[in-house]
């Protein structure tokens, strides 16, 4: 019966929309953080299904920071991208993708959001200093 199937609507990385210009890939990259935010509440928060629950919503993350990813190596202008890549690496931290975010922190080429990133989540500084 249809009436009690649920359809879910596309997540924000799912629709494929290919932004125009740095502009509009900078707003997607933001959108796709926000609503993968959401996910990395939840999956912090646990619940009655944690299991099951943390498995969908980590594969449904990992799909969100690959599109994020994606759109942000489009960007041409590197003070967008720098500032895109940082929104992505709040949400590697939030996540405890320590891993990636450092990845990450490479790849931003200005020393001022890289100096306000390890200055807001100093657990990437610490292992900054050991490599």
């Amino acid at each position: 019966m249809r009436w009690f199937r649920k359809d879910r609507p596309p997540e924000v990385w799912e629709i494929d929309v290919q932004p125009a210009g740095d502009i509009e890939a900078a707003q997607r990259i933001r959108e796709i953080c926000v609503s993968a935010e959401a996910i990395a509440e939840k999956m912090a928060a646990g619940g009655r299904h944690a299991e099951k629950d943390q498995a969908i919503d980590a594969t449904r993350y990992q799909a969100a920071i690959k599109c994020a990813l994606e759109v942000a190596m489009k960007i041409s202008d590197d003070a967008m991208r720098d500032v895109s890549v940082s929104q992505i690496i709040r949400l590697c931290v939030k996540v405890d993708h320590l891993k990636t975010a450092r990845v990450l922190l490479r790849a931003i080429n200005s020393e001022k959001t890289r100096a306000e990133l390890m200055a807001d989540h100093p657990v990437l500084n610490d292992q900054d200093a050991a490599n």
